[in-house]
Order: structure tokens, then C-alpha cells, then sequence
């Protein structure tokens, strides 16, 4: 059935049926994830080594030395995903044990997607200093922390803080994974296009911490932020805007760093003569109108990301005039979906024991997952590889890892060659595992 003759009851209808599903199948497996040995247990004398009294030696290899810490355990390959629960997906601050479904979904998507061992960290506390103090004192378990669905802007001061003074990788997937996954959607639209990032403007709807991730990204990728215009609920940021409070800092830097031109007005002004709008705001699919798309310089690229509805349905887009639109859905083209992301910036990260994930590393992310749909051949309706084009999260995770060496940010140095080997097998791995458990039964097949 072509899109333009599906009725919006028969896409609501649709949009329910994985909250369905998840209802029957939730209870039914008791969580999605669960610890499996990844050592020899020939019989019950291998204990001996695995715990006391072998287990002594490593730990004081370690003790002399804490960089074997890597060498003698599962560090390297371990990431916590850490929230309160405040802002949970599209249902805001529903707190950390029902944030748990979906740590629990983060951590199935790093092991299947990235081959990395990923636990649910859910924290009872709202206060910024508390989780950054948390996971300070946590990381000597991990080899990189994921915080994940922490409200704005609080996730901000976590992050930049967590950044500067944690001892292993901390990243916000909300906000650089977002991003990375948008400006390599971007990066493949202006092909398609034909127009150069440095030329384009850009109009960004919605100042969460995806946007304001995403527009520093695509600004340090080569965008002018003097051609940007922000608009948050109350209308263009620019410098003759008077009521932001200090405490929203990335906005009152955007309104000294866009609008060039100090526009004023709302979503419809800041449409006018614009080559690319990217939102994610509030869900439509009436937020953004066919006429302000019409108002877009030619061969517009529009991204509407709000979810379970975009701001404007994707035909209704096109019919307007726009030349390229993605949502965040899978169910239409070009999804914008921070799965093909994360999972292998982390394997890239983890695999050469990277300090910190830099800026750098996840453009140079975006740009390899731009390629990977590039060589499959752009079309207006191909712009990013999907989850099931699993060949792509090696190629990612080299990217990353390589850019981590050039930086200077990686303990560990390897070859190209030698990095996509181990990135593709430790993925493959994770993958075959999954299989053989549910051939084998262990795995129980869910029957209605």
C-alpha cells in the first residue's frame, strides 16, 4: 500500500502494535538480558582458577600494575548505562525502575549490534552531583559509561563534567549519538542535493539536548552557525532574546552565535528560504504545515524526528516541495535511528581502551556510516543503513578507533587491518551466540 493511502487510524493502529507485542513478550522472557560465562568450565576443578585460590595471582598483577586490569578481566569490553529516569524516551520523568526496560533494551542493542557486555545501571537520585559522584566511584568496573534519558539541562553539566574528570569514555547517546546518526543523514542528503555543508542554511526546531547536540556537531563538521537559526517554544533564538534564564547556557550561546541576520518570529518564519530543517520537538503530524515547507529554498531537506508521529508526515513533505525528508520511524524511509550509532562508536572506543570519545570520534563515525549507505547507491529515499546491515558497525567502529589513535586519546594502537578483524569478530560473535541459544531452545521461542 502506497504511503499517501494509508489512513492516519491505520498508521496509529501500527505505531501501537510494538507496545502490544512488548506487553505479552516482556513477561514472558522476565527482562532481555541475562549474564552468561565467556571461559572453559570443563568441570567443577575449573573454579580453582576462576575464583580462589588461582584467582589471586591476577589480582595482584593488577594490584602492582592497574593497567592489567584490562589484560585479566572483562573491563575492556564492559559499558554502564547509566540514568535517573527523567526523561525516558518520549514518556519524561517516569524514574529509574521504570527507566529499566528500556536500560535493559540499550544493553541487548550494544551486544547484538556492537558485541559489547552493557548493564543497566538505573539511578534512585535526581541530583547532578549525586550521579556524577556515582559514577566516578563506579567506573573501575566499567570501560566506558552510556548515560542515557537524563533530563535538560542537567545532562549537560553531567556530561561535560563526567567528561573532564572521569577515568574512562562517558558520553550522553541522547545527545552525541543523536547527533552523529543526524549529521550522517545530512552528509548523504546535501549529496543527493548537491549542496556543500558550508553553504547551506540550516533551521534547527526544538532546543532539547538532541538539538543542541546536533547543531554544535554539524557546526564542527563545517556548517556557518551564522546561517543557523534555533527556535525553541517561544520562538527564534537570537541576541534580542530576553527571557532565557542563565541556567540554559547552550541557548543563550546559540543566540549570540546564530541568526546572523537577527530574525524574529516562529516555526513558519523560520522556515522561509531555509535548505535544510531538522526537528525533533513536539510530535505532529500538524507541528510543521505543508505551506512553511513550501516557503524552503528549492530541493529542501526536511528530517522530522519526533516520535511515534513526526511533526509533519514524510508524503506531506514531499507533496510541499521537499526534496529529501527523513523521520525518526522505521517504517518509513530514512530513518534517523541512533542504533546504527552507538553501538559500534563504543566497539571502536573499547578496542583501543580510549580515554574519552571525542567530538572527533563520532564525525568520523558519521562520515563512515555516510559511506557505508553511499556505497550501497544514495536515493532520496536511501540516505543511512538500517540495523539488519550489520557489516556497517565494523566499518564504524575502525573509524572511531582510528580517529581515537590520531588524537592521542587511545592506550592501545593496532593496524586498520587488525582493528576491523577484532571489531568484526567480537560482533559476529555476539551475534552467532544469540543464534545458537535460540536453535538450541535455551533461548525459548515466544508462541501466542
Amino acid at each position: 500500500m502506497e504511503a499517501s493511502k494509508v489512513t492516519k487510524e491505520e498508521l496509529i493502529e501500527k505505531a501501537k502494535r510494538p507496545a502490544q507485542d512488548a506487553m505479552k513478550m516482556h513477561p514472558f522472557y522476565k527482562g532481555k538480558i541475562e549474564i552468561v560465562p565467556k571461559c572453559v568450565i570443563r568441570d567443577i576443578k575449573d573454579f580453582a582458577i576462576w575464583y580462589t585460590p588461582g584467582v589471586a595471582e591476577p589480582c595482584m598483577d593488577i594490584y602492582r600494575d592497574p593497567e592489567k586490569v584490562f589484560q585479566h578481566t572483562n573491563k575492556a569490553n564492559m559499558v554502564g548505562i547509566v540514568t535517573d529516569g527523567t526523561r525516558v524516551l518520549g514518556l519524561g520523568d517516569i524514574g529509574p525502575m521504570a527507566a529499566l526496560p528500556v536500560m535493559e533494551g540499550k544493553a541487548l542493542l550494544f551486544k547484538y549490534l556492537g558485541g559489547v557486555d552493557a548493564f543497566p545501571i538505573c539511578l534512585d537520585t535526581k541530583d547532578p552531583d549525586e550521579i556524577i559522584r556515582t559514577v566516578k566511584i563506579i567506573s573501575p568496573t566499567f570501560g566506558g559509561i552510556n548515560l542515557e534519558d537524563i533530563a535538560n539541562p542537567k545532562c549537560f553539566y553531567i556530561l561535560d563534567r563526567l567528561r573532564a574528570e572521569a577515568s574512562i569514555p562517558v558520553w550522553h547517546d541522547d545527545q552525541q549519538g543523536t547527533a552523529a546518526v543526524t549529521l550522517a543523514g545530512l552528509i548523504n542528503a546535501l549529496k543527493v542535493v548537491k549542496k556543500r555543508i558550508e553553504d547551506v542554511k540550516i533551521t534547527m526546531i526544538g532546543i532539547g539536548a538532541a538539538n543542541v547536540c546536533i547543531t554544535k556537531m554539524i557546526i564542527k563538521a563545517g556548517a556557518d552557525p551564522k546561517k543557523f537559526l534555533v527556535v525553541d517554544s517561544k520562538g527564534i533564538l537570537s541576541r534580542k532574546r530576553d527571557d532565557i534564564k542563565s541556567t540554559h547556557k547552550e541557548k543563550l550561546e546559540f543566540c549570540h552565535m546564530t541568526n546572523a541576520d537577527n530574525r524574529d518570529g516562529g516555526i513558519e518564519e523560520a522556515m522561509k528560504g531555509q535548505d535544510v530543517v531538522i526537528a525533533l520537538s513536539k510530535p505532529g503530524p500538524d507541528t510543521i504545515k505543508k505551506e512553511w515547507i513550501s516557503q524552503m529554498a528549492d530541493d529542501g531537506i526536511v528530517f522530522v524526528c519526533a516520535n511515534p508521529i513526526p511533526e509533519i508526515w514524510p508524503w506531506e513533505a514531499k507533496e510541499a516541495g521537499a526534496r529529501v525528508v527523513a523521520t525518526g520511524r522505521s517504517d518509513f524511509p530514512n530513518q534517523v535511528n541512533n542504533s546504527v550509532g552507538f553501538p559500534a562508536i563504543f566497539r571502536g572506543t573499547l578496542d583501543v581502551m580510549a580515554r574519552t570519545i571525542t567530538d572527533g570520534m563520532c564525525i568520523a563515525a558519521a562520515y563512515e556510516l555516510a559511506k557505508c549507505a553511499e556505497d550501497k547507491g544514495l536515493r532520496e529515499d536511501y540516505l543511512l543503513p538500517t540495523m539488519d546491515e550489520w557489516e556497517i558497525f565494523p566499518r564504524e567502529a575502525v573509524a572511531v578507533a582510528k580517529k581515537a589513535i590520531e588524537q592521542g586519546v587511545a592506550r592501545l594502537k593496532f593496524t586498520e587491518k587488525e582493528l576491523f578483524q577484532m571489531a568484526e569478530t567480537k560482533i559476529k560473535r555476539a551475534r552467532d551466540e544469540v543464534g545458537i541459544l535460540m536453535d538450541k531452545g535455551i533461548i525459548e521461542a515466544y508462541v501466542e
